[in-house]
């Protein structure tokens, strides 16, 4: 207990300084710094909270133990004994939420989320596997009052889709949907299959932190654009109205030092500035994340079962239709509640994944 103790010295001096600092019209002026700092004075808030709470508990506890120890009336060494056990149960759960407050957060957390899935392998039946996940995750998005909006999609020949990129806005959604980064595989019969024989195939899904607009510095002058007309259902708008945007971007990859060109297409909407304004901030999200992807190799490298990198390579979960089962690889979880699962009740997962970062966080940092 003294050594969470001696963590928390300065805390509260920390948290009176940035309230001061974010009252400064320079602070404020630099809007970076604002967002980190304003960013760093709700957290310490939280933390000087439940600070304040466990030093109350320790008082509590010694206390109680100087009045059984002390006192000759029963009455008051019965309350005594109440207030001691009161306390004591109640300090290992405040004791594991101060020591998971303070483990730096991940930056990106709070942020909103752009979302990519892919058919992978397994053809048509890819595609409707991806068509699938991206209503589990739009049911999902509902729950927790998001916003959805689809960027670009391309549908597959027998429905579904070979890819579709969308946008999920909200409280805190990257810190949630990091965890669905990776390879998703199916198992079941496909409705072309006349055997009955149940086939394998999969999807690729990648969620990535949405830029801010000053974390990513773009020359827009370097920018190539082009407009077509957006093709689908919609009425002749569709045809007469070039409303999608497509933009080209030269940039230098800082992991191989060469030049490469971004290829972005929108066509979002029917409106072409807004379908420019979502171009560039897929552009802005695709540099961020391309810069950030060698920081998160190094955190991956470091925690031997991390269970969030982002590792969009990695098998982390299989959908089972003959059994009705789900398994999570990276924690061992199965469940056989398929229907639910895949109609946006993924929550109880996440939370089973979120449960075992934080225990590898805080061995980790020897908490």
């Amino acid at each position: 207990m003294s050594t969470l103790l001696s963590r928390l010295d300065g805390i509260d001096a920390r948290f009176e300084e940035v309230g001061t600092l974010i009252t400064d019209p320079s602070v404020i002026a630099d809007q970076p710094r604002y967002v980190r700092l304003t960013k760093e004075y709700h957290d310490l808030e939280l933390l000087t909270k439940a600070t304040t709470r466990y030093k109350r508990l320790l008082a509590d506890i010694e206390e109680a133990k100087t009045i059984i120890a002390d006192d000759s009336d029963p009455d008051m060494i019965a309350m005594g004994r109440q207030q001691l056990e009161e306390a004591q149960s109640e300090l290992p759960d405040i004791e594991q939420e101060i020591k998971l407050m303070l483990i730096p957060a991940d930056p990106d957390d709070a942020k909103n989320a752009i979302v990519e899935i892919r058919g992978g392998t397994g053809g048509d039946e890819a595609a409707l596997f991806a068509g699938d996940l991206f209503r589990m995750y739009e049911r999902f998005a509902e729950s927790k009052h998001w916003q959805v909006a689809v960027t670009s999609f391309s549908e597959g020949a027998a429905g579904g889709f070979k890819e579709i990129i969308f946008s999920l806005t909200g409280e805190g959604v990257y810190g949630i949907m990091k965890y669905e980064s990776g390879v998703h595989r199916v198992q079941r019969v496909p409705s072309t299959e006349t055997q009955g024989r149940v086939h394998t195939s999969a999807a690729t899904v990648a969620v990535l932190p949405e830029a801010q607009e000053f974390e990513v510095e773009i020359h827009e002058g370097a920018i190539k654009w082009d407009t077509f007309r957006s093709g689908g259902a919609g009425g002749q708008n569709v045809n007469k109205v070039e409303s999608g945007v497509r933009l080209r971007y030269p940039w230098k990859n800082p992991n191989t030092g060469e030049e490469e060109e971004i290829l972005i297409e929108c066509t979002e909407t029917r409106d072409q500035p807004k379908n420019k304004e979502r171009a560039l901030s897929r552009l802005r999200t695709f540099i961020y994340d391309r810069e950030h992807r060698k920081y998160l190799e190094d955190i991956a490298s470091r925690r031997k079962t991390m269970v969030s990198t982002g590792d969009r390579s990695a098998k982390i979960r299989t959908y089972n239709f003959p059994q009705g089962r789900i398994t999570d690889h990276r924690i061992g979880y199965t469940i056989y509640n398929l229907p639910a699962f895949l109609g946006g009740d993924i929550q109880a997962c996440i939370d089973q994944l979120i449960v075992a970062e934080n225990a590898e966080k805080l061995k980790e940092a020897e908490l």
